[in-house]
């Protein structure tokens, strides 16, 4: 089997399973990518450029479609320049565009990968009223899924990461998704024996920490609701130490628009009294050294708006970590309250620093939370259980294009 991987930015949600299936399952495996890099021995890359985009003059409603058919094209014609890319599949990932003409030059099925569908109400868009949207990007919302739309129409079947992402989707496509997860690499992500050390500053037996991870410590993850806990436990405990991983940047929403230029963790320190010699902001860290950190953790905080769930949830679940979240539909989806891990409503800053001060008041009575949790990764969520899943998808999706017996109704289920 052939496989060819559409995705602007390698490795992202393909990297693993493309490797997987290589190693694991004998496939050939192409990527096609916007981002340079060296290449692996098992899996070639072709580099492609967008051939236009949007700019300052175009509407601002469309321009997420003007980009998404700047990399279509660009993907287009960077295959097209090889003849000798003959897949049996090809999976891609929607929102950016990049499979939509494949079609003209492979007579083969088409998978598509389903993040998000905009909205502009009951969404992330409108979870937090204290920072609402523009006029302009609600409308906006309407016509940000143009070519989820064309893909979803136009794919052979498709699939969400999880059930919440695929009860975003228009209702009447999805029978052609299945819900797959990603897949966690249980090997890298697991509790470790380390010393008690934060980059090079020692951390004192006894001395409790709180982890909270984030690609950005923004609005959309509610870092300034993680900020307003923390105060309390500190003010609460003197024995705690505070660990914040993630870039002083934004990378979803529009936080620049209510902090007078600064990034958001600097307006949020700015307008609150913190004992900031009690926390560590380490930015972004390599997948090894964030491991180090989770294993330290006695309590881990995972807040977000109805979002797309982060992968360092699931990678803190993993590492045996005991996770208080926000009480949002995609963090139900792996936390259940009081079996694996802890719950309260995003803004109910009382309840969650309390169930934080529980926690850090007998850390050993709660381990069996963080047990359990990294017993559901193991058996739900790892490479070990993902990857067999994803390979017998893509089979029956490529022998139901093929006419072949065994392979009707690839999509229906989790």
């Amino acid at each position: 089997m052939h496989a060819l991987f559409v995705h602007h930015n390698y490795p992202a949600q393909f990297g693993q399973i493309a490797a997987a299936l290589v190693r694991r399952r004998g496939y050939r495996a192409t990527f096609v990518t916007r981002r340079q890099g060296p290449g692996t021995q098992d899996i070639e890359r072709i580099y492609y450029t967008p051939t236009c985009g949007a700019t300052a003059r175009s509407n601002y409603h469309s321009r997420t479609f003007e980009n998404a058919v700047g990399h279509a094209e660009g993907v287009y014609r960077a295959l097209a320049a090889r003849p000798d890319i003959r897949p049996d599949l090809v999976v891609g990932h929607s929102g950016f565009g990049s499979t939509l003409f494949l079609p003209e030059l492979y007579d083969c099925p088409v998978i598509s990968y389903f993040e998000y569908f905009y909205r502009s109400r009951d969404s992330d868009m409108d979870f937090r009223p204290e920072y609402p949207p523009r006029d302009e990007d609600r409308l906006r919302a309407h016509a940000r899924s143009a070519m989820i739309l064309l893909d979803l129409n136009a794919c052979a079947a498709g699939y969400t990461p999880t059930a919440w992402q695929r009860d975003r989707m228009p209702a009447e496509y999805r029978s052609k998704l299945r819900t797959i997860f990603d897949g966690i690499d249980t090997s890298i992500w697991r509790r470790t024996p380390v010393p008690r050390m934060i980059g090079d500053r020692l951390i004192p037996q006894g001395t409790r920490i709180v982890t909270y991870v984030s690609r950005g410590l923004e609005i959309m993850r509610g870092f300034d609701i993680f900020m307003k806990v923390a105060k309390r436990i500190a003010e609460a405990r003197s024995d705690v130490m505070f660990v914040c991983v993630g870039d002083d940047r934004h990378y979803y929403g529009d936080d620049a628009r209510f902090t007078g230029g600064r990034s958001f963790r600097e307006h949020v320190l700015a307008n609150g009294d913190y004992p900031l010699d009690r926390f560590a902001f380490t930015g972004r860290v390599r997948p090894g050294e964030l491991v180090r950190i989770l294993s330290l953790s006695d309590l881990h905080v995972y807040l977000t708006a109805p979002f797309i769930a982060s992968w360092s949830l699931l990678n803190a679940m993993a590492c045996e970590c005991v996770v208080l979240g926000s009480d949002t539909g995609p963090v139900r989806e792996f936390i259940a309250h009081g079996r694996t891990g802890l719950l309260a409503e995003f803004y109910d800053v009382d309840r969650l620093a309390a169930l934080a001060q529980e926690v850090l008041a007998d850390p050993g009575a709660h381990r069996p939370l963080a047990q359990a949790a990294a017993r559901l990764v193991r058996e739900r969520y790892s490479l070990d259980v993902t990857v067999p899943r994803m390979e017998a998808f893509y089979e029956q999706v490529v022998a139901a294009a093929r006419g072949e017996r065994g392979g009707a109704d690839p999509s229906p289920g989790r």
